[in-house]
C-alpha cells in the first residue's frame, strides 16, 4: 500500500498548491508569480540537494536525460504553468484544476497517433467521458466569484485546457527521462535540474517578459504563498509520485493520483467560495472517472 499512499499523497500536494497559488495571484500577476515560484523554489530544491550531499548524483546524470529534463522544465513548468495561473486568476480552483487535469486524455492521443501504441475500448469510453466534462466546465460564462465576465471567462477556460496539453508534452518527455535512471536521489535530481533550469531561463529573460519588474515588487506573504505552492506541488508532489513509480504499478498509480481535481473543487468551494453548480461538481467528476478508465481498464 506504500506505494499508493506516495499516490494520494501526490494528488494531496497537486489540490493544496493551487488553493495557495489563488491565494498569491489575488496580489500578483500570473507570470510575475510564476517567475518568483520557480527562483524561490530552485533556490530551496538546490540548497537540500548540497545539504546531503546529492551534487555528484546530478553531475552523473546522462546527458539525454538532462536535456530531457530541462526542456521538459521549460515546457511544463515555465509555459504550461504560467497558463495554468491565467486559468486560476480568471475560472478559479474549482473549474481551472479540472481542466488541467485532463492532461492524461492528450498523453493518449500522442501515444496513439505517434508512438502507434493499441487504442482500448476502455480508453475510447474514457475519453469521452473526459470531453463530456470539459464540455460541462465550458458551459458556464460568468463566475461571479472570480469577478470575471465576458471573454477573459473564455480565456480562462482556453488556457486551462492549454495547460493540460503542454503539460501532457512535458510529461511524456519526464518519462523517458526518468526510465533511465532509478532511484529516489537521481529522481531528487531530476526535479531539482527542472525547476531550476526553468528558474534560471526565466531570471536571464525577465526584463523582457516582466518589464514593469512585477516580481521584485512583491508583498512577503504572497512570495512564501507561492514558494510554498510551488514547494508542495513540483517537490513533495512530484517526489511522492516517482517513488508511487517505484513501488506501483502506472495503472494503480495515475489513478489515485488524478483525484486531486476533487479535492481542489472542494477547496474552492469551501475557501474561495466558488459557486458550486451542478455543471462543476459534474465536470471534475466526470473527468476523474474518464481518467480511471483510461488507466484501470
Amino acid at each position: 500500500m506504500i506505494g499508493e499512499l506516495a499516490a494520494l499523497g501526490a494528488s494531496l500536494s497537486w489540490a493544496v498548491a493551487p488553493i495557495l497559488y489563488r491565494k498569491a495571484l489575488l496580489n500578483a500577476k500570473p507570470l510575475s508569480a510564476n517567475i518568483v515560484r520557480c527562483a524561490t523554489n530552485a533556490g530551496v530544491l538546490v540548497a537540500v540537494l548540497l545539504f546531503f550531499g546529492l551534487a555528484g548524483t546530478l553531475a552523473a546524470l546522462p546527458e539525454r536525460t538532462i536535456v530531457l529534463v530541462v526542456a521538459s522544465g521549460i515546457i511544463g513548468l515555465g509555459v504550461g504553468d504560467t497558463f495554468y495561473m491565467i486559468g486560476l486568476k480568471y475560472v478559479g480552483v474549482s473549474r481551472a484544476v479540472p481542466l488541467a487535469a485532463t492532461y492524461p486524455l492528450f498523453s493518449l492521443i500522442w501515444a496513439t497517433f505517434l508512438l502507434n501504441q493499441p487504442l482500448t475500448l476502455a480508453a475510447v469510453l474514457g475519453s469521452v467521458v473526459i470531453i463530456f466534462g470539459i464540455w460541462l466546465l465550458s458551459r458556464e460564462r460568468s463566475f461571479e466569484d472570480t469577478g470575471v465576465k465576458g471573454k477573459l471567462v473564455l480565456i480562462g477556460l482556453a488556457v486551462s485546457l492549454v495547460t493540460a496539453v503542454i503539460w501532457s508534452v512535458s510529461i511524456s518527455m519526464m518519462n523517458v527521462a526518468v526510465s533511465s535512471v532509478t532511484g529516489l536521489s537521481a529522481n531528487y535530481a531530476n526535479l531539482t535540474l527542472r525547476i531550476a533550469s526553468v528558474a534560471f531561463f526565466f531570471l536571464l529573460l525577465s526584463p523582457f517578459l516582466d518589464k514593469e519588474h512585477g516580481f521584485v515588487k512583491m508583498k512577503r506573504s504572497t512570495v512564501a504563498a507561492l514558494c510554498v505552492g510551488g514547494l508542495v506541488a513540483n517537490g513533495v508532489g512530484w517526489f511522492l509520485m516517482n517513488y508511487s513509480f517505484l513501488s506501483t504499478s502506472l495503472t494503480r498509480a495515475v489513478p489515485i493520483s488524478s483525484t486531486s481535481p476533487l479535492f481542489a473543487a472542494i477547496a474552492g468551494f469551501m475557501l474561495f467560495h466558488e459557486k458550486m453548480t451542478i455543471k462543476a461538481v459534474l465536470g471534475a467528476i466526470a473527468i476523474v472517472a474518464g481518467i480511471f478508465l483510461i488507466f484501470i481498464l
